[in-house]
């Protein structure tokens, strides 16, 4: 087991709109962190978050979704949010990301579940749910891609800034990626996970994690999880926002609709960028739970 921070319980107390009880599995060391709030008799959301946030970015849509009758399950992945934190960027790799993520999802012997997927949740997310296609009933899809060494000068532009800045400004990130004005104490709840750089290992790795071309780590994996979702007959929500530099609307969505055989029309989320769950996540949330009674 590498070197691990593990950020101190005060910095998560009285942050606005996040007042959920921490539930907590043990990886051989690694304390990883999951919201699990709603019904535990109600019908599972599972969403995965990206980069560089953590459960947080789902609150809004949580309160809508668990208002609802849903049960809804927010993971931590290693080096985010209240999970335990390697200081060793060497640790990160999408397949470790995978394998702690999926391990805290086996502990709750989920059925029938609805993935929720957004930026690095996508790789991530829709790996578990094709991996897991047993589990899983349906797909929301919100700002994401499989990348396969064809990225975007946006994408481009967040690398190089990334690897200028190992220290990794998380409030700057989350604040340049919205479309809405996010209050100071928000960002600072955002920033809660982060106080130190070696905090931010992780966080400043993800970037460096995406594939550029075909033979770098993480590609073969992303191309098999590609081929499972275009035999994909199960219904997928795909739900883009319109000002999203990164995965630009509408092109970034459509090639996931054109993939997944179950997926209808692109959604598009309106006044909303990359962080669509911060700018729009109640209406959001409405979209995904008038899916659902579609869906059935």
């Amino acid at each position: 087991m590498p070197e691990l921070y593990r950020t101190p319980e005060e910095r998560f107390r009285g942050l606005p709109g996040y007042d959920f009880a921490p539930h907590w599995v043990d990886l051989d060391g690694l304390r990883m962190h999951y919201v699990d709030e709603g019904p535990r008799d109600g019908e599972p959301i599972v969403c995965f978050h990206g980069e560089p946030t953590w459960a947080y970015l789902y609150r809004k849509m949580l309160r809508v979704l668990t208002g609802a009758g849903y049960r809804v399950i927010c993971p931590d992945y290693a080096g985010f949010g209240r999970s335990d934190k390697p200081t060793d960027r060497r640790w990160y790799s999408y397949d470790r990301h995978v394998e702690t993520v999926s391990r805290v999802l086996d502990t709750l012997d989920l059925r029938g579940a609805t993935v929720v997927v957004q930026d690095w949740g996508g790789p991530i997310g829709l790996r578990w749910a094709v991996e897991h296609d047993d589990r899983v009933a349906r797909l929301v899809i919100l700002n994401t891609g499989l990348f396969n060494g064809r990225v975007s000068k946006g994408f481009m532009a967040w690398r190089a800034f990334a690897e200028r800045n190992p220290d990794l400004p998380v409030g700057f990130v989350i604040s340049g990626a919205t479309a809405t004005d996010v209050p100071p104490e928000v960002i600072a709840a955002y920033e809660a996970p982060f106080p130190t750089p070696e905090s931010k290992a992780g966080a400043a790795q993800f970037p460096l994690l995406v594939p550029l071309s075909d033979d770098d780590p993480g590609a073969a994996e992303m191309r098999a999880v590609r081929d499972a979702l275009s035999r994909w007959e199960k219904p997928a929500l795909v739900a883009f926002s319109d000002s999203d530099p990164v995965f630009p609307f509408p092109r970034s969505g459509q090639v996931l609709c054109d993939l997944i055989p179950g997926a209808g029309e692109q959604v598009a989320i309106e006044d909303a960028a990359h962080f669509l769950q911060e700018d729009a996540g109640e209406r959001i949330a409405e979209a995904v739970l008038a899916f659902l009674r579609e869906a059935g």
